[in-house]
């Protein structure tokens, strides 16, 4: 199996380094905003966008017309405009909104494609690039495999280094033998179907009022003077903060689940939906912000990449009233869930914890899913036979059952 990891360091650059990195990082960003102009203004007189190789021609042209581009290196510049093409292509596939231009501060990076020009000294802890020169970093842990591209991107003041490699492995066998199910909440941030759960973090609510006083402060200073700039930078250093911990937390939590399970199966939950209405002061501005404030969907792309390595298999099935059907007999009724955390059913008087109910009813949704392959569109459960396979473990009669993957 070809397996692809990137490894992030924190990099310790001198002075000229680090202004030397920004002025990169805004060559890139001119780049990218003007051939964004530039397709923009062929589109509107009805001209067809260019596509990379011509849009690297224009690239020499520009490089002729402003100088100063010529101080970067030429690949990261490249690299650029195949972000913007990225960009296009997934506007057209219906995958993102339209592209929009960069702004200065804000995701500031740079990537070198090319593993000839680099070179990495992992026993003194260095790394050269071109035109950089050797840039000490803080090593964490050992990279494995072939070199394939760096990546430079600043974060609250801090520069960092993504080193992407690539390897050859044999097959992963997992070692677990069990599967669970998981039920992810606001109360609790992860319900598991053995009966244990995962506490929320809350890592953005337990910084939030530190965070208004600070984004107060800085609303008040002049914009772009030197106090304005160091109370924004205190406004991101807690913005750092705040993401690390959360991050730092999820890969220790899909870590062990992915360690300790050959199958995961959870609900497909389109949170960029769920969080994009309603936006203002209400009830459903705080349930948004503590939604996001978990980190569903990361949870959720960690927990498929872990799996993948180890051998496991992910599986993700509709919530459709996973919530409100009755794990032991399928009735399945909207006053079954009697308070946010009781669930009482209606029909057996079955009672349980409301949260561990829906995350038997995920994990018996998919295992069906395991078991019956006819059943499955684009790795999920056909929705209106979500009820059915629940309770009888099959999707109908021309369903064609398959091996179970356990």
């Amino acid at each position: 199996m070809k397996r692809i990891q990137a490894y992030r360091f924190e990099l310790r650059p001198n002075g000229e380094q680090q202004r030397l990195m920004r002025q990169f990082a805004g060559c890139c960003r001119y780049v990218y905003n003007k051939a964004l102009e530039l397709q923009i203004q062929r589109h509107e007189s009805g001209e067809k966008k260019l596509g990379y190789a011509e849009l690297c021609k224009t690239l020499t042209k520009w490089k002729k017309e402003f100088p100063w581009l010529k101080e970067s290196p030429a690949h990261p510049l490249q690299q650029k405009l195949k972000d913007l093409e990225r960009a296009y292509l997934n506007f057209f596939q219906k995958r993102a909104d339209f592209p929009q231009k960069k702004k200065k501060g804000k995701n500031d990076s740079f990537r070198y494609p090319e593993p000839k020009q680099i070179k990495l000294d992992e026993q003194s802890s260095r790394i050269f690039l071109p035109k950089l020169g050797w840039i000490r970093y803080r090593k964490s842990r050992n990279t494995e495999g072939a070199l394939k591209n760096v990546t430079l991107s600043l974060s609250a003041d801090k520069w960092f280094v993504s080193v992407q490699t690539e390897r050859e492995t044999p097959n992963p066998i997992p070692t677990a033998e069990t599967a669970i199910g998981i039920d992810m909440g606001i109360t609790n941030f992860a319900a598991l179907s053995d009966g244990t759960y995962l506490k929320p973090l809350n890592s953005f609510k337990k910084h939030e009022k530190r965070l208004a006083k600070y984004q107060r402060a800085m609303s008040r200073k002049q914009k772009f003077s030197s106090n304005w700039k160091k109370a924004k930078a205190k406004v991101s250093k807690l913005h750092s903060k705040i993401a690390s911990v959360r991050r730092d937390y999820l890969h220790k939590s899909s870590t062990a689940i992915s360690k300790n399970h050959a199958m995961v199966c959870m609900e497909d939950l389109k949170v960029k939906q769920m969080t994009r209405s309603k936006k203002g002061t209400g009830a459903k501005s705080k349930l948004n912000k503590a939604i996001l404030d978990q980190g569903w969907f990361e949870f959720r792309r960690q927990l498929e990449y872990k799996l993948s390595w180890s051998g496991g298999l992910f599986i993700a099935v509709p919530p459709k009233n996973t919530s409100r059907m009755c794990h032991k007999c399928g009735h399945t009724h909207k006053e079954n869930r009697v308070t946010q955390a009781k669930f009482h059913c209606m029909a057996c008087g079955y009672t349980d914890n409301a949260d561990h109910n829906a995350a038997l009813n995920i994990l018996a949704a998919g295992q069906a899913v395991s078991a019956c392959g006819e059943m499955v569109q684009s790795g999920h459960l056909l929705k209106q036979e979500l009820t059915e396979t629940i309770n009888t473990g099959y999707a109908g009669k021309d369903t064609v059952a398959g091996i179970p993957c356990l």
